[in-house]
């Protein structure tokens, strides 16, 4: 029995990544046009909803993510991982490699090995194709408008349905929205081939179980308050099952893989910590935290995040208090080190902060936002070449982070140099779509530019400024 068992488990097993490495049903989308569906995707969750951006969460995520990644089958896309600032409790992956999760969910787990389940199982899931291969068996619309659709449901079928429903009414009938949602076989694959990727990484699978026993915890009364994850994500009970005998099944081979990585807690407890504190409800964090300091006072986590918290009230002195109370423990932590000079810094106090942000640039020179607040600082302090230095290494480490071409631009006007200072202005506001002001600097930037090469530089910029403008007077038009 035991070996009839067995080999029905490697059919299965060869049966789902086959299907998964060689979706019949997938082959007929390209890679570009799954690039497209991807940014569609992208839009409509960047009109709903906002993603944190916050560089030592948005590394942390990808960290974890890539672990997995690299333990799975190369693929021809590049695998990002995004935070979503909603309450709730959902997961899902888009076209092309996207992978989100929400704040709400983030905050719910207690470990990185149930971080970890969550990952591995939307990394299969878009590693098998589902979603693209769902949008494309329901091709009678145009695969831009299916792909933004899918977003909807992915975003708030169930508890919060307002995406969704904006979105789908008019669009579709009832049976072909569901038809872009998951299956049960989708989930299964899902599972099956997560967990393979999970513990190849060196996690444990039990991160999965755990994981989704606290889904399905928050599934009350009525069909309005099933979390979005069940509704998009189906057959949690059987999937629960299934995941328990796998993991009974495997129990010798992921004690073996678990061996490979050593799971590192403090990294998570900080960035759950740092999620609970910023970015969720200020009055249930504030008392959360002042219930762990009662509870356990040398605890440097509760520490940190009541003093994340205090600052978000406003109370920067006794946040700076708690915040170095929370390196008593951990004296090197940059990102520790990195919140205490941001405070020290909005509260005024510009040497101290110039002082942690050296601190934590010498222990760690890959975090934007040291370097952010060490150029604020710095510009106080009188330091503009210090300063234009700061802000040059936060745009190396992330391009995209719009206020530190704000600041750059401030601190090349008072070194006297108007054209660097209108061509930093310029971007900020191209990056932030107030592409009136964008045009206004830039134009002032080719003015003034003496080099070809940078003329020819800010005129491309022009030019895609100029068709993004003129495409948001277009879709602003379409709404009157």
């Amino acid at each position: 029995m035991k070996k009839i068992k067995k080999i029905i488990t490697l059919v299965l097993i060869a049966f789902f990544f086959s299907n998964c490495l060689f979706p019949k049903t997938a082959l007929a989308i390209t890679i570009k046009q799954e690039e497209d569906m991807a940014r569609e995707f992208m839009r409509v969750v960047l009109k709903h909803y906002e993603l944190i951006k916050d560089p030592m969460l948005v590394t942390y995520l990808n960290q974890v993510g890539q672990k997995i990644v690299t333990a799975a089958p190369s693929d021809s896309f590049k695998y990002k991982f995004h935070l979503i600032k909603q309450n709730t409790y959902n997961a899902f992956a888009s076209p092309a490699g996207n992978i989100f999760l929400n704040s709400g969910l983030f905050e719910a787990l207690d470990n990185e090995d149930e971080l970890a389940g969550i990952l591995a199982h939307e990394i299969a899931h878009a590693q098998c194709r589902h979603i693209s291969q769902r949008i494309e068996r329901s091709s009678k619309m145009n695969l831009l408008t299916l792909a933004g659709i899918a977003a909807g449901i992915f975003l708030g079928m169930g508890g919060s349905a307002t995406a969704a429903s904006a979105i789908t009414v008019g669009s579709m009938a009832t049976n072909q929205t569901i038809a872009l949602a998951y299956s049960r076989e989708d989930e299964m694959q899902a599972d099956q081939i997560g967990l393979n990727y999970l513990t190849a990484a060196g996690y444990r699978g039990q991160g999965l179980l755990t994981a989704l026993k606290k889904i399905r915890s928050k599934q009350w009364f009525g069909s309005k308050q099933i979390p979005t994850y069940l509704m998009t994500h189906p057959a949690s009970e059987a999937r629960i099952a299934y995941i328990d005998t796998w993991i009974q099944a495997h129990r010798q081979n992921t004690k073996q893989q678990s061996i490979k990585i050593k799971t590192d807690n403090y990294n998570f407890s900080r960035a759950r910590t740092r999620v609970a504190a910023m970015y969720g409800d200020m009055d249930i964090a504030l008392i959360n935290f002042k219930a762990a300091i009662h509870k356990n006072p040398d605890n440097p986590m509760a520490r940190y995040g009541y003093g994340l918290i205090l600052d978000r009230t406003g109370a920067r002195k006794e946040a700076i208090s708690q915040l170095k109370k929370a390196l008593e423990k951990h004296t090197f932590d940059p990102y520790v080190l990195t919140d205490l000079g941001r405070v020290y810094f909005l509260d005024g106090q510009n040497a101290n902060a110039l002082n942690a942000l050296k601190g934590a640039a010498a222990i760690a020179s890959d975090n934007p936002g040291t370097f952010f607040y060490l150029g604020r600082a710095s510009t106080e302090l009188g330091d503009l070449k210090g300063a234009q230095t700061a802000f040059e290494s936060v745009l190396k480490l992330d391009p995209d982070y719009a206020d530190a071409y704000y600041f750059s631009g401030q601190a090349f006007s008072k070194q006297g140099k108007p054209g660097a200072a209108h061509y930093n202005l310029g971007i900020f506001y191209e990056k932030t779509t107030q592409f009136k002001n964008a045009v206004f600097h830039l134009e002032k930037a080719l003015h003034m530019a003496v080099i070809p090469s940078k003329k020819e530089e800010i005129e491309e910029r022009l030019k895609k400024v100029r068709r993004a403008q003129a495409h948001a007077k277009r879709e602003a038009h379409k709404k009157k």
